[in-house]
């Protein structure tokens, strides 16, 4: 039995200190779509096993001014543990130590009631993050102006596209000066003129010695626009380092792994 998550006290020169951190479900008890995402990966653990590690032993330091990308398959734990940085789940192992003002898409999203308008989120939302009505009254028109969405802002969110809520709850999210931004995807909605500016602002934050966390698929904006990265494979940290070299053992050891599957499937074998 792992020892419970301890808290440290941190440390101002840096943003987020993860050690040997593990996160532990129990298929007995987790809700039923959890259980049916995870049910894969618990075969492949081995039949009967009551539980899994969605990450394990992970470590890695996030300084101010750091921008990190977390890459790796679906299913390996990305999600998990930007949950973990946000507050959202309680680790079962090691210890995280975040330093700051945390926004996140991840929080804000879970936030947003489905009835209101986008205004009245904007202001619910700066209630969650514990900022006072009245400052954010005074940023709503900067708010409204950069996600963009025209009449939409005054109707309900349950109204809105998946690309629309994420426009919103970006706008809103780095706004708000966070000293620390953690994104799940979020450059991947809307057109391409959003994306756009939602990398210029990430940049602006990163120049602002804000720290930076972002899961991405998109191996360019790894390259391109993050100072760090990190691969994760089965809730295992395989390689951490510079962007280009994380994201090429990332590409050869997809390819590897497609080539087995193929393979297996040409043979008639089961595919784990």
């Amino acid at each position: 039995m792992s020892a419970p998550a301890e808290v440290v006290p941190g440390s101002s020169t840096h943003a987020i200190d993860v050690r040997d951190l593990g996160v532990r479900y129990n298929l007995r008890f987790t809700r039923k779509t959890t259980f049916r995402q995870s049910f894969s990966g618990l075969l492949r653990r081995g039949e009967g096993a009551k539980e899994f590690w969605a990450l394990r032993d992970v470590t890695f330091r996030i300084v101010h001014g750091e921008s990190l990308a977390v890459i790796g398959p679906n299913g390996a734990g990305k999600s998990t543990l930007l949950q973990v940085l946000a507050g959202i789940i309680i680790p079962s192992a090691g210890s995280v130590d975040v330093r700051g003002q945390v926004s996140s898409l991840l929080t804000l999203g879970a936030g947003f009631d489905l009835e209101l308008t986008g205004r009245d989120n904007i202001l619910l939302a700066g209630a969650f993050l514990g900022i006072d009505s009245g400052e954010m009254k005074r940023r709503m028109d900067s708010i409204v102006q950069y996600a963009d969405i025209g009449e939409f802002m005054d109707a309900p969110i349950k109204t809105y596209s998946s690309g629309m809520r994420a426009r919103l709850g970006f706008a809103i999210a780095t706004s708000v000066d966070p000293d620390i931004l953690l994104l799940d995807e979020v450059l991947a909605t809307g057109d391409a003129t959003f994306r756009a500016k939602s990398k210029i602002r990430v940049l602006e934050l990163v120049r602002g010695a804000k720290a930076i966390v972002l899961v991405t698929h998109d191996m360019n904006w790894v390259t391109e626009y993050c100072n760090r990265a990190i691969l994760l494979e089965k809730g295992h940290v395989v390689i951490e380092g510079d962007p280009a070299e994380v994201v090429r053992v990332h590409e050869e050891r997809s390819a590897r792994a497609k080539a087995e599957r193929d393979a297996a499937i040409a043979a008639g074998r089961p595919v784990g």
